[in-house]
């Protein structure tokens, strides 16, 4: 692989960056960013990763043999509109766009180009990314093999069907987030009852660290994990009950709808 090229200079590009960078799965050098006009952004990109960065749209795309597409979902159309002259039939485009279909792009590119729609995350920068990846009408199983590569190198990647693309937004692309949230509140009634700020934060992050690690190496479902930590009429089951009596199920499952909502708002669905 001789290139691989950034349309859009945000987060999740910098994050699939970094993880490129980070696990050498390529080359720095060989990395080329791009964006609409924020020459600062590109500079700090290349000081920090140490590539490419230009707004010459020709110089970042020829001879890419992979092109992410990295903006945001209201400019993508703009965004491909300008480049698409630009693209050639053999380059493989991979979108890391939020609800934005796979049909959408080919049709404003208007070649029989690769597409592959992904939804990887920003634990993509230190290679723990969840990815979930699908294709569109011209792209094959082997271009489907190269992206799963790429995304393997920074993190697991699972291949699904497009229109399960809007639930894997919601639980994936957005998961650290919700994770993040509830970290804030636990940091922050540690704070309320006088326990040192890093003992906290180091005592948060490693449960759930392990927490983690737990559901992916047990054969229990998370019920039973739970189970197991819930002693009747103990302290997880205090707190049990007090997320029960705030509804925090529904709350949680209220989150994830009004996300894989948004998604499909973004796709004009």
């Amino acid at each position: 692989m001789k290139k691989i090229a950034f349309i859009g200079a945000g987060a999740m590009a910098e994050a699939v960056v970094a993880g490129l960078v980070n696990t050498k799965f390529i080359e720095k050098q060989q990395i080329y960013v791009s964006n609409k006009e924020n020459k600062e952004r590109l500079k700090e990109l290349h000081e920090k990763y140490g590539v490419t960065g230009s707004l010459d749209k020709k110089e970042v795309l020829t001879d890419a043999d992979i092109v992410f597409l990295a903006t945001k979902p209201h400019d993508m159309e703009s965004a491909l509109t300008e480049v698409k002259d630009l693209i050639q039939k053999d380059q493989i485009i991979i979108s890391v766009v939020a609800g934005l279909s796979t049909s959408f792009i080919e049709k404003i590119i208007g070649k029989s180009v690769p597409v592959i729609r992904s939804m990887p995350n920003t634990s993509a920068t230190i290679a723990l990314s969840a990815t979930a990846i699908s294709k569109g009408k011209y792209a094959t199983d082997e271009h489907v093999e190269i992206a799963k590569k790429i995304f393997q190198s920074v993190g697991t990647v699972s291949v699904v069907q497009e229109n399960d693309m809007h639930m894997v937004t919601a639980l994936s692309g957005s998961g650290p987030a919700y994770v993040y949230y509830l970290v804030e509140a636990m940091e922050a009634v540690a704070k309320e009852a006088g326990l040192d700020e890093q003992v906290a934060k180091d005592l948060i992050t490693q449960t759930i660290i392990g927490a983690g690690n737990m559901l992916q190496q047990s054969k229990d479902p998370a019920s039973v994990l739970r189970e197991n930590v819930t002693s009747p009429n103990g302290t997880t089951a205090a707190g049990l009950q007090a997320l029960r009596d705030h509804d925090f199920q529904r709350a949680v499952k209220t989150c994830v709808k009004s996300a894989a909502a948004r998604s499909r708002e973004l796709s004009g669905e």
